[in-house]
């Protein structure tokens, strides 16, 4: 019987295919180089296969890599889970910590989490700030933070927070264009639209008896982005009342359409599924959750709704 692989070689393997990178991947696992070099051929020639291809300016997975790396980030999870167990029973909180989070505006987050790099300097922490919904589980995340309701089976969600959703759009624009009364209006407008999961080009808003096509004239990510066009009256945009609300007071911004949108920005902290939660996850996801009203009170917004009081609901297929 073939001894299995080293537990090395598949750390090595899985740090470079989530780095994207050998140069990071080592920085990260504080080794030179050229051991993660070693650690991959190693690796390739026990198995027979190729698992990376390599250039000077880009690393791809190949199929078998594809097929090794889900296998290996199970494997190496329980290898941590594993050790977190034993040392359990030690208070101190520490080890590394990956977290993906939206782009974030104003400086409450950036101290939230300043103060939480404070209170556990045994916790390395990586903070990934993006408007994609990353795989935590193939991505190697303890933790992420989003703003929907979209979750992969296997994932758990404590809800944070719940927005509504408004259209909006500049005064300016709606002197040159008019006021659209119904959804139908829509097809006269100019709509500013954001992506599905931060991936995909938005087609379709939510309005009350179902979605309705829009068709859109400047796309984007960034919900920031958005606002700023809206109010330099390019056309209506679909935005959570927690970012709009002051533009709404100020009369920057004039709610359209009200009470035909139906639909609400669900801001939760997200997890993989595990029979035993790391201390460090545990103590950022209080963390968030202790930061949460202070984001609302920091913007000045009414105070959104807040969900019943549980660990939270489990993701469905």
């Amino acid at each position: 019987m073939d001894d299995p692989l080293e537990t090395s070689e598949l750390l090595a393997f899985a740090k470079t295919v989530e780095a994207r990178s050998l140069s990071r991947a080592a920085i990260e696992l504080g080794v030179p180089r050229a051991t993660i070099s070693r650690r991959l051929a190693r690796l390739e020639e026990r198995l027979g296969v190729r698992l990376l291809r390599r250039t000077t300016r880009s690393l791809t997975l190949t199929d078998a890599g594809e097929a090794l790396h889900r296998h290996a980030r199970i494997v190496l999870d329980a290898v941590h889970h594993a050790e977190a167990c034993v040392r359990k029973t030690d208070d101190a909180v520490r080890g590394e910590l990956r977290v993906s989070v939206p782009p974030m505006n104003g400086t409450s987050f950036s101290t939230m989490i300043c103060d939480f790099a404070r209170r556990y300097p045994e916790v390395r922490l990586h903070i990934h700030s993006t408007t994609q919904h990353v795989d935590l589980q193939r991505g190697g995340y303890d933790v992420a933070i989003r703003a929907s309701t979209d979750l992969e089976p296997g994932l758990v969600a404590r809800t944070l927070a719940r927005d509504p959703v408004l259209a909006v759009a500049s005064p300016a624009y709606l002197e040159a264009h008019g006021t659209p009364r119904t959804r139908r209006d829509l097809r006269h407008h100019r709509c500013l639209m954001g992506f599905v999961r931060g991936e995909l080009p938005q087609t379709q808003w939510p309005f009350s008896g179902g979605k309705f096509q829009v068709e859109g004239t400047l796309f984007a990510n960034d919900i920031h982005l958005l606002c700023d066009a809206a109010l330099e009256g390019l056309g209506i945009a679909l935005l959570p009342q927690l970012l709009v609300h002051l533009h709404l007071e100020s009369g920057a911004l004039v709610h359209v359409l009200p009470g035909a949108i139906q639909a609400e920005s669900h801001i939760a902290v997200v997890y993989p599924e595990r029979e035993f939660l790391p201390p460090q996850v545990r103590a950022f996801i209080d963390a968030v959750v202790a930061w949460a009203p202070e984001l609302v009170v920091r913007a000045g917004a009414p105070k959104p709704k807040r969900a019943a009081k549980k660990r939270g609901d489990r993701a469905t297929a």
